[in-house]
């Protein structure tokens, strides 16, 4: 059974996505690329106001070249928040290697989450070396926002394959990259840890506008319907 993650932008959104049932709130800025970083004191304006109730999450920003000193130093600023996942995007950058063996001492201390992206020929044979480097987890979203949403990119057979190769390592698994409501009945069945939204929870479906209750209404009730036909 998939919860639900919401992506939010302060202390305020942090609250409305609780209140309608999200079960990971992630700190995100919407209008700085897939994984835009909030500021620090935002972030932590976050985790207070959720109080432990839900886990919460943050992006570090995109680093597309992975420089390995950089990304932990960004990973250690983040976890100093108060947090409980980090994630971080990782790109087909020629220092992946040396920047998951940085990674891997903060690991033993700061749950971390890896974000693969769907429409960049993701490498699903990244997911061992994630497990043997300590992440608890990985996630698959997009990098353009403006593509169409996951299943446009990822066949249900190997979104299916990730859920299953993720579980068998033990790496939480999380689905998510423009989702709509329609993305849920063939998404939720795959049975990801977790589906990601944010357009679909905002005013016109946008993801930098505004949060819209009725739309958070609508995609707590579909979320509600697929675990009740999973139980």
């Amino acid at each position: 059974m998939s919860a639900w993650l919401a992506s939010i932008t302060d202390a305020g959104e942090a609250r409305q996505v609780l209140a309608a049932g999200a079960a990971i709130v992630d700190a995100k800025n919407p209008h700085a690329g897939a994984l835009g970083a909030l500021p620090h004191e935002v972030v932590r304006a976050i985790v207070a106001a959720i109080d432990g109730r839900v886990p919460v999450s943050a992006t570090i920003g995109d680093y597309p070249d992975l420089p390995p000193a950089d990304v932990a130093r960004a990973v250690s600023e983040m976890a100093a928040t108060g947090v409980d996942i980090v994630k971080i995007g990782l790109y087909p950058a020629p220092s992946l290697p040396e920047c998951l063996a940085a990674l891997a001492p903060i690991a033993t201390r700061q749950r971390l989450v890896a974000v693969l992206f769907a429409d960049r020929e993701p490498d699903f044979h990244l997911l061992p070396h994630l497990a043997r480097h300590g992440f608890a987890g990985v996630m698959l979203d997009t990098a353009d926002k403006h593509g169409g949403s996951l299943p446009r990119h990822q066949t249900p057979a190997r979104l299916a394959a990730f859920v299953a190769h993720a579980r068998r390592l033990g790496l939480l698994s999380g689905l998510a990259g423009s989702l709509k409501l329609a993305d849920i009945p063939i998404l939720a069945p795959l049975a990801p840890d977790y589906l990601g939204f944010r357009g679909a929870l905002c005013r016109q479906h946008a993801r930098t506008q505004a949060l819209d209750p009725d739309a958070m209404a609508a995609l707590s009730e579909a979320m509600g319907r697929e675990a009740a036909q999973a139980a």
